[in-house]
């Protein structure tokens, strides 16, 4: 199939486009080609398509130009194929409190487009994706357990959020391709270490793990061969932050070093440092930068959930 026919799938199952609405296409010079398909399919399917191109930003996390924000106020569906993450931006979260449907696609490559996480029955990502939502909501208590290493966090009161890969309502919003549910822990609760082994934002696959030693929510070291490549973690106190744990809910994704993929895989569960005001957190960043850990044993409120990376649930 070529990029278009892709495309026009997405639209169609992911987004329900209909003919006569506002299709956003927001993108940047590395990931072009994925924006150009999805703008041509839109227009194919007799939306009112546009396509914004701009230089990619610095992180994941960073706001796009303000011109570009207040496009995606005036738009009813909004597709980001770009080479960082706009995804817990305020951009992002105004346009969908402006009703949008939203599909972020940071690091997307057209090998993404048409295999792993995007081939998946995404009413089964579904089905799954909401069930372990629902339990990160009811717990006040998270607990991850590797090699050793145990992480705590405190989960009181806020609200677990399901990114299914399936927003056709108004107001939806989330990663495609996708298929997690993840929380934003008070950004003061977290204690202990915890080893990242399979991939980071900044670095991509960890060919040697980075151990993690958290304070009071906050990062205060970061040991490992590519630790140097995440200064700004360390920078201030919001950057420091962990300010999500995140569950992979899609049985077709893999580990390529894209963390857009790799964060949904079966068997790993993430956390991440910085921004979290998007999805139920106080904390606003320069960064969110996620880390993917593999085969992890999870406790939510003293329930296994997870143990060596298998769902128990």
């Amino acid at each position: 199939m070529s990029l278009i026919e892709i495309a026009a799938g997405i639209l169609s199952s992911c987004m329900d486009v209909k003919a006569g609405e506002s299709v956003l296409v927001i993108t940047d010079d590395q990931k072009l080609d994925i924006g150009q398909a999805l703008y041509q399919a839109a227009k194919e399917m007799g939306a009112e398509a546009m396509l914004v191109t701009m230089e990619p930003r610095r992180v994941s996390g960073e706001e796009p130009p303000a011109p570009v924000a207040a496009a995606m106020l005036a738009a009813d569906v909004i597709l980001c194929p770009m080479s960082t993450s706009i995804t817990h931006t305020k951009a992002k979260l105004a346009a969908v409190k402006a009703g949008a449907r939203i599909a972020t696609m940071p690091g997307i490559s057209e090998y993404m487009f048409s295999h792993g996480a995007m081939t998946a029955n995404y009413d089964t990502v579904m089905d799954l994706t909401l069930r372990v939502t629902d339990l990160l909501t009811q717990a006040s208590t998270a607990r991850i357990e590797k090699d050793g290493h145990v992480l705590t966090l405190d989960l009181s009161g806020r609200p677990g959020v399901s990114s299914p890969g399936v927003y056709r309502e108004k107001g939806q919003g989330g990663n495609l391709p996708s298929g997690e549910a993840y929380i934003a822990p008070l950004e003061n609760s977290s204690n202990g270490t915890m080893v990242i082994d399979g991939s980071m934002v900044g670095v991509g696959l960890l060919s040697s793990p980075l151990t993690v030693t958290v304070k009071d929510g906050r990062l205060q070291s970061i040991a490992g061969a590519d630790a140097g490549k995440l200064d700004i973690l360390l920078q201030n106190k919001r950057n420091s932050t962990l300010c999500e744990l995140g569950i992979g809910t899609n049985y077709a994704a893999q580990l390529i070093g894209i963390i857009l993929e790799d964060e949904k895989a079966f068997h790993t569960v993430h956390i991440a440092f910085g921004t979290n005001t998007g999805f139920g957190g106080v904390n606003q960043a320069d960064c969110h930068m996620d880390g993917i850990i593999k085969n992890p044993t999870l406790y939510l409120d003293d329930v296994l959930v997870m143990k060596d990376g298998d769902f128990q649930i």
